[in-house]
């Protein structure tokens, strides 16, 4: 499968100071990547120098098989066949919706302008607006609007800078959604900054955590949720707690929910304490089950509760369960685990 964009051991540095260290990532034609982290982990510094906009101290960066940045090279941003989508959107405020998506289209013919403005208009659900200046839109139609004008002269690579930033939390998924269904109707590669995993989700097809300008892991939604690299990428990838545990067989882990085990060996010798990662929906609301834990705190979730349970050693695990199970909290529940991945990791 065709490269479209390649990272090799990529650093880059900020007034001699070191941002970004040492990553390395591929992405193929069509997918759609998104790098995640907390603010200033490093991921716009390197979207900006895929772009162009910043140079590497060390290592390549190539698009589709040529090399746009290394310690000789760094090709301008107009050369490197990117489309920029910016936090703050940059549209052209005396520009109309139509006139700001064919800003980039002036090689073409104004018939095949047309076709494309009016494509991109219907993929993007904008084609009511396509007389009005920005001014009249909304924050979700102008963000629609910018990924038009940068989708428009179908470039290698879409760079994506936090797109979804300024709208309302409710917004942000379905906008990703709506937005994924269309690059991927397009053939576009894209990539995501994002500092929210829930847009990750949404959107991307291999999402890269970032955290101090390191690249901890790169991997699909699901292995990133279910296999992580390491404490922080589990930590910061879905919720979830960490019991302590003592390890008793290639396989299975001793802790305060009882002896807990997956489809995969952890790893550590036995004897080992470790602490293992439980997730939410692991944690199976059972009253028939003859453990029981305390709910000290619950979350409505629309179609279930968030609930907090205490254990009897003290230590608390979270449980997703249907909103039509409601317990008070200081009730006692039964419970059960249901793990088809043991994540452990060494206890510190």
């Amino acid at each position: 499968m065709t490269q479209v964009l390649e990272l090799k051991d990529v650093s880059v540095a900020l007034d001699g100071n070191p941002i970004v260290r040492g990553i390395s990532l591929q992405l193929s034609h069509g997918t759609i990547g998104c790098l995640l982290g907390p603010s200033g982990c490093g991921k716009t510094t390197l979207l900006r120098a895929i772009a162009g906009f910043e140079k590497v101290q060390q290592g390549e960066i190539s698009i589709a098989g040529h090399p746009v940045s290394n310690q000789q090279l760094c090709l301008p941003v107009e050369k490197r066949h990117v489309g920029m989508v910016f936090q703050d959107y940059a549209l052209f405020p005396h520009l109309t919706v139509t006139e700001n998506i064919a800003f980039g289209l002036s090689a073409m013919s104004r018939a095949d302008r047309q076709k494309r403005v009016h494509e991109l208009a219907e993929m993007l659900k904008i084609g009511d607006f396509l007389n009005a200046y920005p001014h009249r839109l909304s924050g979700g139609q102008q963000q629609r609007v910018a990924v038009a004008r940068a989708m428009a002269p179908k470039p290698g690579i879409l760079l994506l800078d936090e797109p979804f930033a300024s709208l309302d939390v409710e917004l942000r998924e379905q906008i990703a959604r709506e937005i994924r269904v269309v690059l991927k109707q397009d053939g576009i590669t894209a990539i995501l900054v994002s500092h929210n995993q829930y847009e990750a989700f949404a959107m991307a097809d291999e999402i890269g955590v970032m955290r101090a300008g390191e690249l901890l892991q790169w991997s699909t939604p699901f292995e990133l949720y279910h296999q992580p690299a390491c404490a922080y990428v589990a930590d910061f990838v879905g919720e979830g707690v960490f019991l302590n545990g003592t390890v008793v067989d290639p396989s299975r882990v001793e802790t305060a929910l009882g002896l807990l085990g997956g489809d995969e060996l952890h790893g550590y010798p036995m004897g080992s304490r470790v602490t293992v990662l439980i997730r939410p929906d692991d944690v199976i609301h059972d009253d028939a089950s003859p453990t029981h834990a305390r709910v000290v705190d619950k979350a409505f979730r629309g179609a279930g509760y968030l609930y907090t349970l205490a254990l009897p050693d003290g230590s608390h695990v979270l449980s997703l369960v249907p909103s039509h199970h409601a317990h008070t909290e200081g009730e006692m529940i039964g419970i059960h685990i249901e793990m088809d991945h043991l994540v452990a990791f060494r206890a510190s």
